[in-house]
Parts: structure tokens; C-alpha cells; sequence
């Protein structure tokens, strides 16, 4: 039995666990040809020149261990000591094919982890006490530049708070008492399991992936394995989600929600949301903290119509830091959810009621294989933006904004031919590969609309998408607002290995200007609130991404400048901002999120963790009802209250509009200032358009 007391938690299971011994594993010839044949195409295909000298091999080696062990949790000083011997001769090594370090490095980690796992499930096995009232706190951090611990006794301290904390997390996730103990015992099974099923093809795979990522972040090695995985998902097309996750501190969070999928349908998942459980339909919710990232995507994925429930720590929102188990349907994110949408929005300005055209662009896509099979209908950005916007005009909007919010990108084609559906012939796009510039990507066309227009984006607007943005930017052509967007302007190709493939970077874009859109993206004219942490989130945050440069200017004839307005824009904008309940709720919703994020340090207090806790929701109510007030609304009773009005109204939604592209305006408050900010452009432009001299970019 297992109670809690005023002053402990005891945890008691009489059992006892037989570990298997984790073998050493040793690297093939196989291997060794596949590394080679690796070093010569990233020598002489990826973009970057990346000397293999002392300087890379002392890199690699670090993030060789962080890749390994990100917390600092297994290793001690004395192992890093040991490997610091070879942090000098690992690309002397490569270059002869020898994996010997690399492995000999994994072995010990293996026998760290494998030695550590037992003794933490020994520990639970036979008891263990904690005291939740005492003031401790343990402090998170994956900084690969933290000290390692010197001793064992210091790094059983570590463990003791980590599973003290582990512990703390169920209890306030009203997980039972009894079931705790056995949970965290299962999640470290689970993972000792997964170290003695790796295999040689694993760890060459994690070895060289640390080495292949000092080139940049998107130049990945695919193990057979993978590779084969890879193509099986492409071929039948696997259902899921529709969320992109990534793994951080053992724990799969949302980066993105795919739009038109089925997470973003539901409405509940967010980018930044934990997932640290998954369930099937009618099957208990496994436990999946310390799981491989592909493991937990393999069982999140399943067959169409099927149910997944995910167990999430949300990370804002009503119920943001508490456990939450949603139930989503898969199904395949559809070429025609990811369709261009519009609708049009009415404003009042100065007496006068001005109508906003907005077009909702998820990606740039194009049914290659309906292209291929010469359909006349086959589906296209293009295609569908131009109908749009023909369909807007009979409309008679008065400008068109262009929202491009969490578009990751696609086609090259349909992003330069969708530019041409606003701009005067001209180039789009420069690509420099090989050291020469190939500015060959252009617009060939009349605009089919060449009224206002506005472009908004933020964080997860990349590659495609600021290839758009900064086009029109470039040509003066319309306003770009929102805020600084992902950074990713560099191109990758496939290569085939002895064993396996490489994706590797070999090529990079650059916008008329002569900017580049890497690392940096597209800064907007108008700055928005971000939604999405821009420190932790886009290119600019690894480590290894390849710089902002630029490349000698395209001169083209502009449409007009939008420089003599944008102070005046601006000033609006916060006049509006410091007033307006909607965005003000935001704002503060946003800053409170971020002072959250930002503490690393955590209490082991169990009364101090529940009252900080019921502090962010208190502050949340408060600045919920705020909101109401400011509306002439009633302000809700309690939290019970509001939390409970909150589900109704998700309820009281269909699956279609409860989708992030169907938001009312009033919880979309970016899209309706961006509709503000374009609404003064046209009243404060002659004609509704800015000033339309001629201006050609002067050279770099």
C-alpha cells in the first residue's frame, strides 16, 4: 500500500529485476565505406566550405557528448576527461574510416545509463522516502557548456531530484498514489530496454548525425533503416495528427501543427504543447517520457478514422502545466485542407466601412501527380490564389491581405508563379550554388490583382514563404507585417551512400535585394506580437545554422515606396494596441507564458508547486475578465466558471471551425490588426496606393 503523509511520500515495492548485461557493440567495414563515401560529398557537394581540422574535431566531439547525454545526467567528469584525449584526432580518425572512438565513447555511455536505470529502479523497487514539505528545488538545463558532476555520490543527488520531481509532476496530475511509483519504474525499463536493443547501424547513425549537423542543422545522414522507413511513410501515406514534434529533455513537444490536419481541426493542440502519453482507442494511455522520438510518432500514427488520445502538458491556455488527455481522429492531411481559403473582413474607418479580402495560405502546393497526368484541374497555389483573388474583386474588397501564418513552405515553382500573380515581370528568387548566382526564377506576367495588399507572417513562416515576403517587400509591392519570420533559405539534395543517404544543404536563396533569407528571414515593416518564442524556435536558434549574408543586388523597377507612411502605421497600430482588450489580452497572455518558460529553477515543494500553479491560473482568470470588462461583458464568477464556459464554446463548434483558419476575429487579434494596419494604408495613400515612383535596389 501506498499512502501520503503530511511529511513524505513512502514508497514501498518488495521485487526485484534482472537487467540484461548491454554488450559492446563495434562498427563494420560497411560502415566504414559509407563514412567515407560521406566525407567526399560533404567536401566537395554541401554549400558551406567546412575545413576537417582540430577546430571541427573538438566540435564534434562536444556535440558528440551532448547529443548523447543533453542534461548531463549519465556521464561524469572523470568519462569526459578520458574522452578528451581524442578531441584533437577524431577527423584524423574519419579520415581513415575509423569509428573506434566513436563507439568506444558509446559503450561507456551505455553502460552509464544502463548502470544508473538499474539503480534508480532498484531504488523505487525497495523504497525510498520523500518529503515534499522541505524547501528544494532542482534546477533544468540542457546548456552542453554545465559542468559535468565529479562523483557519484553528487549524481545520485541529481537522480534523487529528478525522480523526486518526476514523482511531484504525477501527483499534481492527480496520478494515484499507488500507480506512481510503478509508472516511473516502467519509464526506465522502457528506456534501458531501448539502449540493449541499439545496434551498431544505431550508433554509427547517432555518431555521425552529431558530425554531419557542425555542417548545418539540415544535413542529416538516413541509416538504412531510416532511409527505409522513410520511403514506406512516403508511399502509403500514413495517417496522423498533422503535427511536426521534436524531442526535448526526453519529452516529444509540438513545434508545429500542420493547418488543415487533423490537431489543427480539433483546435486543442498547440506548438510548445508536451506529449507524455499516447493511447489508443479504448486502450490505456502508455506512458512515453524517455522514449526515441520515432518510437512515439510510429504510435501516434494509425490507420484513418481511428482515434489516438495524447496525455499533453499544455503549455498555455486554461489548463497550461497541468496534465490534459485530448482524443484526436487520424486522418491524412489532404491536399484540399491545405487548399488556399478566403473570406472578407468589414472595418469602419473614418465614417466609411472598407472590406478586407483574406487569403489563408497554409503551403505551397501543387498535385504533381495530377499535373503529371496532364488534368486540366489539377490543384495548385496558383490556380487557387488567382480564382481567389477573381472571386475578391467581384466582391469589390478594398485590399487583400495574404496570410501566410505557420506556412512552412513547398514548391519553388508555385511560390515564384504565385508572386507573379502580384508583380510586374521581373525575378523573384536568386539561388547561389557553387559559388555562382543563378537569378533565373521570375515573374513573367501582369498582376491579376494590383490593389492594396498586405502580407502577414511570423515565426513559422519559412523557406517558400520568405521567398514570397521578401519579394514583396522588394518590389515595394505591398506591406509585410507580423513578425521576424524562420530563417530557413538554404536548399538540400539526396544522396545516395554504400548504405543509406545524405541530405545535405547545397544551395541557398537570396531575395533581389541581395539579402539572404537564412538565419535572419524576413523582418517585417510592422512588428506584431510573437505567438511562438523566438529564442527557442527558427534557424537562428541551432547552434550550427549557416549565417545571413548577401549576394550583389537584382535591380528592379518597384511599385511603389511604403517608407513616408510606415512611421504613421506604426504609431496607429500602438495607439490601437494600448486600448484594444483583444490584444491586450495577448500581450499579457504572452508575457506570462514567457516568465514561465523562462524559470529553469523548479520547486520540490508539493503545497508551493499547487500554489504556483493556482497562481497562473488565477492570473489567467484575471486577465480573461479583464478582457470582458473592457467589453461591456460580464465578468466571469470563478474559474470554475470560466474554464467551464471555455469548453462549451469549444464544444459549440464544428471540427471546421474550430480549425486555427477559422478563428473569429475577436480571438484572432493579429489578423484584425493586421486589417487595421492595411485599412489606414489605403485611407492615408492617394488612391489607396503608396507613393508610386520608380525605384531601382542600387548595388551591393
Amino acid at each position: 500500500m501506498f499512502s501520503i503523509r503530511s511529511t513524505a511520500v513512502v514508497l514501498l515495492i518488495l521485487c526485484s529485476s534482472v537487467f540484461a548485461k548491454v554488450e559492446p557493440l563495434t562498427f563494420s567495414p560497411s560502415q566504414v565505406q559509407t563514412t567515407l563515401e560521406m566525407l567526399e560529398k560533404l567536401g566537395s557537394k554541401h554549400y558551406a566550405s567546412v575545413p576537417l581540422d582540430d577546430e571541427l574535431s573538438k566540435a564534434f566531439l562536444k556535440n558528440y557528448l551532448y547529443s548523447l547525454d543533453p542534461g548531463h545526467v549519465y556521464f561524469r567528469a572523470e568519462d569526459v576527461r578520458n574522452f578528451e584525449k581524442w578531441k584533437f584526432t577524431l577527423d584524423d580518425a574519419l579520415r581513415q574510416g575509423d569509428l573506434s572512438q566513436g563507439f568506444a565513447i558509446y559503450n561507456v555511455y551505455a553502460k552509464r545509463v544502463s548502470d544508473r536505470l538499474g539503480k534508480n529502479i532498484a531504488m523505487l523497487e525497495n523504497g525510498v522516502e520523500f518529503d515534499f514539505t522541505v524547501d528544494e528545488k532542482i534546477v533544468y538545463s540542457d546548456d552542453e557548456d554545465d559542468p559535468w558532476v565529479e562523483t557519484e555520490e553528487e549524481l545520485d543527488e541529481v537522480w534523487r531530484k529528478r525522480i523526486k520531481d518526476s514523482y511531484l509532476r504525477l501527483l499534481l496530475a492527480d496520478k494515484e498514489t499507488d500507480e506512481i511509483p510503478e509508472l516511473l519504474i516502467k519509464r526506465f525499463k522502457t528506456t534501458l530496454k531501448r539502449i540493449e536493443q541499439s545496434d551498431a547501424e544505431d550508433v554509427h547513425t547517432l555518431y555521425m548525425n552529431a558530425f554531419t549537423s557542425l555542417y548545418d542543422p539540415h544535413t542529416t545522414y538516413y541509416s538504412p533503416r531510416q532511409w527505409e522507413n522513410f520511403n514506406i511513410n512516403m508511399s502509403l501515406k500514413l495517417e496522423g495528427i498533422g503535427a511536426v514534434l521534436q524531442l526535448s529533455d526526453e519529452t516529444a513537444s509540438v513545434v508545429r501543427v500542420i493547418p488543415g490536419g487533423p490537431a489543427d481541426k480539433q483546435g486543442i493542440l498547440a506548438p510548445e504543447d508536451k506529449i507524455v502519453g499516447v493511447g489508443q482507442d479504448g486502450e490505456e494511455v502508455q506512458d512515453v517520457v524517455g522514449w526515441r522520438l520515432d518510437d512515439i510518432v510510429d504510435l501516434i500514427r494509425g490507420p484513418k478514422g481511428s482515434e489516438v488520445r495524447l496525455d499533453i502538458i499544455p503549455a498555455k491556455g486554461e489548463s497550461a502545466g497541468a496534465n490534459r488527455v485530448i482524443t484526436i481522429v487520424r486522418d491524412e492531411v489532404k491536399l484540399e485542407e491545405q487548399a488556399a481559403k478566403s473570406r472578407v473582413l468589414e472595418f469602419a474607418q473614418d465614417g466609411r466601412t472598407l472590406r478586407v479580402g483574406v487569403i489563408d495560405l497554409p503551403a505551397f502546393y501543387s498535385d504533381f501527380d495530377a499535373y503529371n497526368r496532364k488534368d486540366p484541374n489539377y490543384k495548385s497555389t496558383t490556380r487557387d490564389v488567382a480564382n481567389l483573388l477573381n472571386e475578391l474583386q467581384k466582391q469589390n474588397v478594398d485590399g487583400v491581405i495574404l496570410d501566410l501564418r505557420n506556412n512552412g513552405g513547398g514548391s519553388l515553382q508555385e511560390v515564384v508563379k504565385t508572386t507573379d500573380l502580384f508583380i510586374n515581370p521581373g525575378p523573384v528568387v536568386q539561388i547561389r550554388k557553387n559559388n555562382q548566382i543563378f537569378p533565373g526564377y521570375r515573374s513573367r506576367s501582369k498582376p491579376v490583382y494590383d490593389g492594396p495588399l498586405l502580407v502577414l507572417i511570423n515565426r513559422l513562416s519559412a523557406s517558400a514563404s520568405e521567398i514570397f515576403a521578401g519579394a514583396i517587400q522588394d518590389y515595394g509591392r505591398g506591406l509585410v507585417v507580423g513578425t521576424q519570420s524562420y530563417g530557413k533559405g538554404t536548399v538540400q539534395a539526396l544522396l545516395p551512400l554504400h548504405e543509406g543517404q545524405i541530405k545535405l544543404t547545397e544551395s541557398k536563396f537570396y531575395r533581389v535585394s541581395g539579402d539572404s533569407t537564412q538565419h535572419r528571414g524576413v523582418l517585417p515593416d510592422i512588428t506584431l506580437p510573437s505567438i511562438y518564442n523566438v529564442e527557442d524556435i527558427g534557424e537562428s536558434s541551432q547552434e550550427y545554422a549557416l549565417p545571413w549574408d548577401q549576394v550583389r543586388a537584382t535591380p528592379v523597377p518597384r511599385h511603389g515606396n511604403f517608407e513616408p507612411l510606415i512611421g504613421e502605421l506604426r504609431n496607429r497600430y500602438q495607439t490601437r494596441a494600448a486600448t484594444d482588450p483583444d490584444h491586450i489580452l495577448l500581450v499579457k497572455e504572452l508575457e506570462l507564458n514567457r516568465q514561465r518558460r523562462e524559470k529553469k529553477e523548479v520547486s520540490l515543494n508539493l503545497e508551493q508547486r499547487r500554489q504556483e500553479q493556482t497562481d497562473y491560473e488565477t492570473a489567467l482568470f484575471e486577465l480573461h475578465n479583464a478582457r470582458r470588462v473592457a467589453k461591456s461583458q460580464a465578468p466571469y464568477e470563478s474559474i470554475e466558471a470560466w474554464r467551464a464556459a471555455e469548453e462549451a464554446d469549444s464544444e459549440n463548434e464544428d471540427a471546421e471551425e474550430s480549425s486555427s483558419r477559422h478563428r473569429p476575429l475577436e480571438d484572432d487579434p493579429l489578423l484584425k490588426e493586421a486589417g487595421l494596419i492595411l485599412v489606414d494604408q489605403i485611407t492615408l495613400s492617394p488612391n489607396g496606393a503608396p507613393t508610386n515612383e520608380v525605384v531601382e535596389h542600387d548595388k551591393q
